[in-house]
């Protein structure tokens, strides 16, 4: 029998089969963004950082590594309990709802690498920059690094099928009623399984009527890791600088 999620990213983020997808990630990119980001915001040295649904922490330990104190939280227990082997004095990691505000306040919080517009209920994407803006300190800023969402529907591949560690990952890409959908099915000793990726198209227009009604005022936008001007149509990401 085909295993199905119905809240995907609770149960898919879960998985062993998750961290084997997305194992190629490339870290060096992740770091220089991390270095570019910090320079550009001019954080103190103490300053606190919140890494925003952090997954495995690897954006969180480097900040760590390259001397802030940070703090990374994520729905998912089993990337929690991976990510907190790299725990120090000044680097510590929590399972949290982002949708609901975190018990400590920060300098800076990054949400990164389109770790938003998962939720079922939508309310809760609004209710996630509220607690970003409640757990700001006085004169932080949050950044959102979102996909451009006008970038990815023009150069959405359908279907393709990525081998990785033996797994053939069947992948299905489309939109439907507002979404972007990936469709993941493999099968692993013999199981058939079927994951679902969900997350809401949003654009900077949308952002925008979110960020007024959570009373934060939009500083910056970038289009991609080195900070470059957004363009609509060009840009692969969606990178926003707020307070």
């Amino acid at each position: 029998m085909t295993k199905h999620t119905k809240d995907w990213f609770t149960l898919w983020f879960n998985t062993p089969f998750y961290h084997i997808l997305y194992k190629d990630r490339d870290d060096k990119e992740a770091q220089s963004f991390m270095e570019t980001l910090t320079s550009y915001l001019n954080i103190a040295e103490d300053g606190r950082i919140l890494d925003l649904a952090c997954g495995k922490g690897r954006h969180a330990v480097y900040l760590n590594a390259i001397g802030y104190n940070v703090t990374g939280i994520d729905l998912s227990p089993e990337s929690i309990s991976f990510a907190k082997q790299f725990e120090n004095d000044n680097l510590r990691f929590d399972v949290h709802d982002m949708s609901k505000p975190y018990s400590q306040k920060f300098n800076a919080i990054f949400n990164l690498f389109t770790s938003f517009g998962f939720f079922e209920n939508e309310n809760d994407n609004l209710n996630t920059i509220k607690s970003i803006k409640a757990n700001l300190k006085e004169n932080g800023v949050g950044v959102i690094d979102f996909m451009n969402v006008d970038y990815v529907v023009n150069n959405l591949v359908a279907d393709d099928v990525k081998t990785i560690e033996g797994i053939d990952f069947h992948l299905s890409r489309y939109v439907d009623n507002g979404y972007i959908i990936k469709d993941i099915s493999f099968q692993f000793e013999g199981i058939p399984y079927h994951f679902k990726e969900r997350v809401k198209a949003f654009s900077l227009q949308d952002f925008n009527t979110m960020f007024k009604e959570a009373n934060i005022e939009l500083l910056d936008v970038f289009g991609d890791y080195k900070l470059n001007k957004y363009h609509r149509y060009n840009s692969e990401r969606l990178i926003m600088i707020f307070m």
